[in-house]
């Protein structure tokens, strides 16, 4: 495998030098102040365009590098479904930004707060601070080891291989820049690193081509099924129609061994809402803007934004396959294929990083390494301050009412460096744990619409109370950690598994798309059923929080924020979407 020349090492040290010079200037800026609204939201003063490439880059994290190219080498386009829940971001742009912005909260939990109670607050701040340990920082340590490890896998250092080295150096060198400068840290070092993760990653898709013969010869030796982004979602005949449980002798009702239709069709939306509209990881870059016009210009623009991995990853996956299975590149095909031709779908995860080592000339290579620890960073950035700003001020501000705004900020440095840590712990569990990343992304199909249900549920009808908020998410949660035990020994215990057709072993093999349906559908029945069989909330405390309790003031303002540029602009991401499913049809 090609290694890095000295003039990559150089694109790559000027990358850093960029990153913490902007997180010294987002440090000194910060130190005049010493506030809540400059450490955590970067003072409320954030343009659109920042927000949009925040978004964007805190997004492009390990299932990007690692999940979604390794997807493009083993399914094709089918993943391509979750990119374009860019719509989802027009939802929050047209949607739920109002409200937020009516509001001026730091926290998703503290909106719940404001439309039910402060007990829903703590409920979700605990869970999303369990939820960010287990997945954002698992798995961003997880390819920050993989991208190493290809990229660089001969370096040792006190005994560490160079999958240690590169989860160390993410975790710390991220955890630096974000207690130095807080969230305007986050916000400006994510778009500098926007530019060079698209710049780098269009890269690989050229001279990945290049390097094919080009787009002819991708689809030719790629085949037609995996330029079927319609296969996941339209059934090839009665028996491939439901799908409950996946590789079962005794059950086999299904369509395909990954991706079943109405999984794709009715629980993704409901994840990429949830994620977009109502995680703290996401939205918090929105709540840095100063008014409901930018708030909504930064959710458009990254909309727009979101489109692109659908080139810069999963097509630079298929041409990663198309190279090894044409025998173009004999590392890719040695690494992809085993001995009877059939591809490993493990080792598809080094997908990216391959291409980057194995097609690149100098200097680009620099580039798109830059891009990848850009992303990887990014990610890992926007967790630690998104936890931070949670502890602080979900659990902090409310146990100390007297602590001034200084010691508050240094709360959140403090928290952040404990999130830094706990990085740190996880790297053995990471490392040793079989399957223990597809396990981790998982978890948020469990997690998720509970949430979903009480944030978009409460918006739209002003009916639904306190107690039907907190038993939603008693109800939903305790389902979702029900799947997660029940999966754990199968994931972690080498060659553990459930006698097959028992009750364990029907809830372990069912796809996690039709269990997280089933956790949605009971989330709206107890919430429902809970509100209406309780008494009816005090909708003067709720004002321009609902729909139903929105004033003639505050529909005028909204009104006021938008013009035709911002519907046009969504009407063309709409359009964009369109255009991508007509085009991959096979």
């Amino acid at each position: 495998m090609t290694s890095l020349h000295y003039v990559d090492w150089l694109v790559i040290a000027g990358y850093f030098v960029i990153v913490f010079g902007i997180a010294w200037w987002a440090y000194l800026k910060e130190k005049l102040s010493q506030t809540t609204d400059e450490y955590f939201l970067a003072g409320r003063n954030l343009g659109w365009w920042v927000i949009g490439a925040a978004v964007f880059s805190s997004n492009i994290g390990s299932e990007h590098l690692v999940g979604l190219a390794g997807s493009g080498a083993t399914d094709g386009v089918a993943m391509a479904h979750y990119e374009l829940h860019a719509w989802c971001l027009l939802v929050l742009a047209w949607i739920m930004v109002p409200f937020y912005m009516r509001s001026k909260v730091f926290t998703m939990p503290e909106f719940l707060e404001r439309r039910f109670s402060p007990v829903n607050r703590t409920v979700l701040s605990v869970i999303s601070l369990v939820a960010y340990v287990l997945t954002k920082l698992a798995v961003g340590i997880f390819a920050g080891g993989v991208v190493f490890a290809v990229l660089i896998p001969d370096i040792t250092f006190m005994g560490l291989d160079s999958f240690w080295i590169g989860s160390i150096l993410v975790i710390v060198l991220t955890g630096i820049y974000t207690i130095m400068g807080g969230m305007r840290a986050v916000a400006y070092t994510s778009a500098i690193q926007t530019i060079i993760l698209v710049v780098g990653s269009a890269s690989v898709t050229y001279f990945g081509l290049k390097a094919l013969g080009g787009w002819g010869e991708l689809r030719s030796w790629a085949g037609s099924e995996m330029f079927n982004l319609w296969k996941p979602l339209v059934p090839e005949g009665v028996e491939a129609t439901w799908a409950p449980v996946k590789e079962s002798t005794r059950m086999a009702w299904y369509f395909n061994d990954n991706y079943p239709w109405i999984g794709m069709l009715f629980c993704a939306p409901i994840i990429g809402l949830w994620y977009w509209c109502t995680d703290q990881y996401i939205v918090q870059r929105v709540l840095g803007a100063q008014n409901e016009q930018v708030a909504r210009r930064g959710s458009i623009c990254s909309a727009a934004l979101k489109l692109l991995p659908v080139f810069i990853f999963i097509i630079p996956g298929m041409i990663a396959f198309a190279l090894a299975k044409s025998g173009q590149n004999a590392a890719l095909a040695e690494t992809f294929f085993d001995e009877s031709g059939q591809i490993i779908r493990d080792n598809a995860q080094q997908a990216f990083p391959m291409l980057v080592a194995e097609v690149l000339p100098i200097g680009i290579r620099g580039i798109v390494v830059a891009g990848l620890l850009a992303a990887l960073m990014s990610s890992l950035a926007g967790a630690f301050n998104a936890s931070a700003a949670l502890f602080t001020i979900d659990f902090y501000s409310k146990l100390r009412p007297e602590a001034t705004q200084k010691r508050i900020v240094w709360v959140g440095r403090v928290a952040t460096a404990v999130m830094v840590l706990i990085g740190l712990a996880w790297i053995p569990v990471i490392k040793g744990g079989k399957g223990l990343y597809d396990y981790l992304q998982g978890i948020q199909s469990y997690l998720a619409p509970p949430i979903f249900v009480v944030f978009f549920l409460g918006v739209f009808s002003k009916r639904l109370n306190a107690k039907g908020c907190l038993w939603a998410l008693i109800v939903g949660f305790a389902l979702g950690l029900f799947r997660l035990a029940v999966d754990t020994p199968v994931k972690l215990i080498p060659d553990f598994s459930y006698p097959e057709g028992s009750f364990f072993w029907v809830v372990n093999n069912m796809y996690f798309q039709y269990y997280s349906l089933i956790i949605f559908l009971t989330s709206i029945a107890v919430m429902v059923g809970v509100s209406y069989m309780t008494n009816e909330p005090a909708y003067e405390k709720i004002n321009g929080l609902t729909y139903g309790t929105l004033t003639e003031e505050d529909r005028k303002a909204s009104r006021a924020s938008w013009n035709k540029w911002d519907v046009i602009a969504s009407a063309g991401v709409l359009v964009a979407i369109l255009a991508a499913y007509l085009y991959f049809r096979g």
